[in-house]
């Protein structure tokens, strides 16, 4: 199969689809690799490291994917490269369709097979082509809420791990997930004050356990959301519902018993995100202020840090790209866990959260990829 990674183009996106790395591995099952001239300076690989790995470099996004039996990317397409795709051609990359009616538009229309890492499954139930940058978003979630936290920045003023004879800031973190847990990381780190709502009592009992007292954990209710969000510096949304939009936990009229100057960051802004005040911003833009409150909605946090988020990003991805590029649809109609990341398939909608949240008929994959 021939195999294309195009340059990202979204704001601030320096992620590549593919390493090098990925690359020898691609070449070494018999793949042909075509690879966009500069896709991959911004983690220190040039076109050079890529042709030694075996790729073919073209000079535009056109050149790849007209001449790509599958395209492999980070974020999903944008306008111009959902109208480059075709029919019969394979899209592998996060989609986040949800809340984007114009791009699932553009991929029913395109009569591509669209594979999104964010719902590709495993067998302990997980998301394991979403934990790593869900990992790295949760980590940067809290450096991202520091910094917007000063009050050259706009925010309280208040350095989160305080200091001796000063309290320090508090952390409220809406759900105990991948984000979550790496969020708390972080923040325990600096030495703020945590806490983490969860609606999973075991999940509680598992924060509990990992952070051995460090942390406060609480079930969340509206009472509790009220009183957390209330006393927070800082509120990271590590909501998710795998492939559905995020459900809006913290109303704009919440925002008015918030402290001023504290800090809303957003991470389900991918889905939706889970404040009623939050809109997706870019790195060049990273905050806007509601109500005196200051938001971070970035959609692409990971693409701040790529030499970190491209490797691990690929070390999840890249076992079911080799399946896909082997075996073609076939892979997906054997394994399950690939089929729950078909989100498109020859103008049909086949994944449910999505088509529920846009109003299509749902085409149940085992159904379409028989007729194909």
């Amino acid at each position: 199969m021939r195999v294309g990674c195009p340059k990202e183009i979204k704001n601030n996106e320096y992620r590549v689809g593919l390493t090098p790395g990925s690359v020898r591995e691609y070449i070494a099952h018999g793949h042909e690799v075509i690879v966009e001239t500069n896709a991959g300076v911004a983690i220190d690989a040039d076109d050079g490291v890529y042709q030694a790995a075996g790729a073919k470099i073209v000079p535009t996004a056109k050149d790849v994917f007209d001449q790509s039996d599958m395209i492999v990317k980070v974020k999903e397409p944008q306008p111009s490269e959902w109208a480059m795709l075709r029919e019969g051609q394979i899209l592998y990359t996060y989609l986040h369709l949800a809340p984007d009616p114009e791009q699932t538009k553009g991929l029913v229309e395109s009569g591509c097979t669209a594979v999104a890492y964010e719902t590709v499954t495993d067998d302990r139930g997980g998301l394991p082509l979403l934990a790593p940058m869900s990992e790295v978003a949760g980590r940067l979630s809290i450096q991202a809420g520091a910094t917007a936290l000063q009050k050259a920045n706009g925010g309280r003023g208040v350095l989160l791990g305080g200091v001796p004879g000063v309290l320090p800031g508090k952390v409220t973190i809406i759900g105990g997930g991948v984000v979550g847990i790496n969020a708390a990381k972080m923040a325990v780190g600096l030495g703020a004050d945590v806490t983490i709502l969860d609606r999973s009592i075991p999940r509680l009992r598992q924060l509990d356990d990992i952070f051995n007292g460090r942390i406060h954990t609480r079930y969340s209710t509206i009472e509790a959301l009220e009183n957390e969000v209330f006393s927070a510096d800082v509120v990271v949304g590590a909501v998710l519902i795998p492939g559905a939009a995020a459900p809006k936990l913290v109303t704009r009229e919440m925002l008015s018993g918030m402290k001023k100057g504290a800090v809303i960051v957003d991470v389900a802004i991918d889905q939706g995100g889970c404040f009623e005040t939050s809109h997706a911003t870019t790195h060049s833009e990273p905050t806007y202020e509601v109500d005196g409150i200051i938001h971070y909605c970035v959609a692409n946090m990971p693409g701040a840090v790529p030499v970190t988020s491209a490797h691990a990003l690929n070390n999840a991805t890249l076992h079911y790209g080799l399946q896909l590029a082997d075996k073609g649809l076939k892979a997906i109609a054997e394994d399950r866990h690939l089929r729950a990341g078909l989100n498109v398939h020859r103008g049909r909608i086949t994944n449910a959260p999505v088509a529920d949240a846009l109003g299509y008929e749902l085409a149940e994959p085992d159904a379409v990829l028989q007729v194909a």
